[in-house]
């Protein structure tokens, strides 16, 4: 079952025209990503601290298939599909009463300190397959 955050959207969210800019739907997917790991049990802070491990953004598609305007209540899930040693994907949506605004198949990468890639430790990889 697909993580699921709500959030409200505010006047800051939108352009002259009235609708959520096209880059906030990225911000709004990204809040929903960093609320799946949290769920998880897994603190991003800790992460980097004690393994020197952080997240990035490799590769996104996205669909823009219809507006979000002020004051709408979002729902944006997140669901991961199977997990590689080294890469994480998920398939994010963002929602109005359960229909789909914007859709987007985001592909993670762990990095080390020097910022390469490495691998998921096995701990973590069992973690996040759970999501």
């Amino acid at each position: 079952m697909p993580h699921s955050l709500s959030l409200r959207v505010y006047y800051e969210d939108t352009d002259l025209a009235g609708i959520v800019y096209y880059a906030n739907y990225l911000k709004f997917i990204e809040r929903g990503r960093s609320e799946w790991v949290r769920a998880l049990g897994v603190d991003q802070a800790v992460l980097r601290r004690d393994e020197g491990i952080v997240f990035a953004v490799r590769h996104l598609e996205a669909d823009y298939l219809r507006p979000a305007v002020f004051d709408d209540w979002l729902t944006i899930t997140t669901a991961v599909l199977p997990l590689t040693g080294a890469r994480i994907v998920l398939d994010q949506a963002v929602l109005r009463d359960g229909v789909v605004l914007f859709a987007a198949r985001v592909t993670l990468v762990p990095m080390g300190p020097d910022g390469r890639m490495v691998r998921l430790p096995a701990g973590l990889r069992q973690r996040l397959s759970q999501g």
